[in-house]
């Protein structure tokens, strides 16, 4: 997509809605008793809407009365309805003019494919008003994005660091910033733009209502909710770390190096046709779509080193169902959706458990079922307990003939963190005999410098004490 669609303003768009769950996931109050702005309902209607999820019936209201909330709830909820609609009928109960350079309200999104989804969503919902709704984000030409900032908006969806780039560039001022929204807060606290959500606060001028949306409710998140919310209604719709009931759990124990083989097995086997495969880092992802090329599957690559256009390209492709495996890294693993995903692959287990909450969180979605696989090899298995703790479950193993686990629960041969190194290390120290000195020209070379002085320090240390308890007189009386 060329880089001056990185701003979209228009209102006028395929449609496209987040869908919703279905069955016993909803509530009994429908969207018809919300009082929303005729214009709201009519697009409620035309994305097919009708009864509320939970996090949507508890977080509306308070949040149409000006209430600032702290919401924690699993991805696949319906949260960008929860805060999009309150959002979107309070502009229009408080009409105004939008300023040259200046926003209403902003949603701050961690990654570029979530801004982008959420822009997306508030432009349906908008459908049949006059409001105007942007998305920035990094990967294209600030000079692209300026025009459509200095024009002024009501909802600019961005990410931090870009958004942030053009305030210090005078595109966008935020003085006049009425509402704020995190989405997926915890997530950008893990991206490290805790800076710049700071840096972007300090420059509003009175403080907004802000609308703070986590799925995990970590300790950082504690702290800058409590550092920058007034009185927040807190509203929990799942326990901490929870994934969805719909997403059914398995492990595949295998040796580290036939995870592919084996991967490859059972999308064979059970004609797996759309899978979401994650990777904890960007050249085993490569490395991966490169075997599955060479075995003639259809498959793309998403993570931070691709361009903005094949990261959407890639997502394109998949949710047209042109490829059949989609290999992602971290940067894909938080609030994409994509309808009708069975099957979400785990080639190796997250570096932060809270994150294999938001990679399954990519199937089960809107009440339909969905299977989570990890591949698990010997040296997995502290991180799988961590995982069944924090999930509360105990996760089925599936044991595949042939693929039996040889390896030890340590592989020696993978990298050791450096306290390990340095254990090894001094114990081999202690257990390896003394070896004599090489000679230097026939006779015994001269011990090192450092040993002789460190030898005599230590020497002198003796003496110096005994010769300062000698010295000692008796206490006078």
């Amino acid at each position: 997509m060329a880089a001056s669609n990185a701003v979209t303003r228009h209102r006028v768009k395929p449609l496209y809605c987040a869908p919703f769950f279905t069955g016993s996931v909803f509530t009994s109050m429908n969207f018809a008793a919300l009082g929303l702005a005729p214009e709201l309902l009519r697009a409620v209607k035309r994305c097919g809407f009708q009864q509320l999820t939970p996090v949507q019936e508890q977080a509306i209201p308070p949040a149409r009365r000006g209430r600032d909330l702290l919401v924690t709830a699993q991805t696949g909820t319906g949260k960008t309805a929860a805060f999009g609609f309150p959002l979107l009928q309070q502009l229009l109960e408080k009409p105004r003019a939008t300023q040259p350079g200046h926003t209403r309200a902003l949603v701050l999104a961690p990654t570029r494919e979530l801004v982008e989804q959420v822009a997306d969503n508030l432009q349906q919902y908008a459908h049949f008003t006059s409001l105007t709704i942007a998305a920035v984000y990094g990967g294209v030409k600030h000079s692209s994005q300026a025009n459509k900032l200095q024009a002024g908006l009501d909802v600019l969806v961005a990410t931090p660091g870009r958004l942030l780039e053009h305030v210090e560039l005078g595109n966008i001022n935020l003085q006049q910033v009425e509402f704020l929204v995190l989405d997926e807060a915890d997530r950008m606290l893990d991206m490290g733009f805790v800076g710049e959500i700071s840096k972007l606060l300090n420059g509003m001028g009175k403080k907004p209502q802000i609308l703070f949306f986590s799925a995990t409710l970590t300790q950082s998140v504690t702290t800058l909710a409590k550092e920058i919310l007034a009185r927040p209604l807190s509203v929990a719709v799942s326990k901490r770390n929870a994934v969805a009931d719909t997403v059914e759990h398995l492990l595949y124990p295998v040796d580290q190096a036939r995870k592919y083989e084996l991967f490859m097995e059972l999308l064979r086997t059970h004609n797996w046709f759309q899978v979401m495969v994650f990777s904890s880092t960007r050249e085993e992802a490569d490395k991966l779509i490169n075997a599955l090329k060479e075995d003639n599957v259809e498959g793309a690559v998403i993570h931070s080193e691709k361009t903005q256009g094949a990261r959407r390209r890639a997502l394109k492709e998949f949710k047209e169902g042109k490829l059949q495996v989609l290999v992602a890294t971290e940067v894909a693993a938080r609030g994409l959706d994509i309808q009708g995903l069975d099957y979400v692959v785990n080639l190796d287990l997250p570096f932060f458990i809270e994150d294999y909450v938001h990679r399954v969180g990519r199937t089960g979605r809107a009440g339909s079922k969905g299977i989570a696989i990890s591949l698990v090899s010997a040296s997995d298995e502290p991180k799988v307990a961590l995982i069944e703790k924090a999930i509360g479950t105990k996760i089925k193993r599936v044991k595949i003939k042939g693929f039996e686990v040889t390896e030890s629960a340590v592989d020696s041969t993978k990298p050791k963190s450096r306290f390990a190194k340095a254990t090894d290390t001094k114990a081999q120290a202690k257990a390896a005999p003394a070896k004599k000195a090489p000679k230097a020209n026939g006779r015994p070379a001269r011990p090192k410098a450092k040993t002789s002085t460190k030898a005599a320090a230590k020497s002198g240390a003796k003496a110096s004490r005994s010769t300062q308890h000698s010295a000692k007189k008796p206490r006078s009386r």
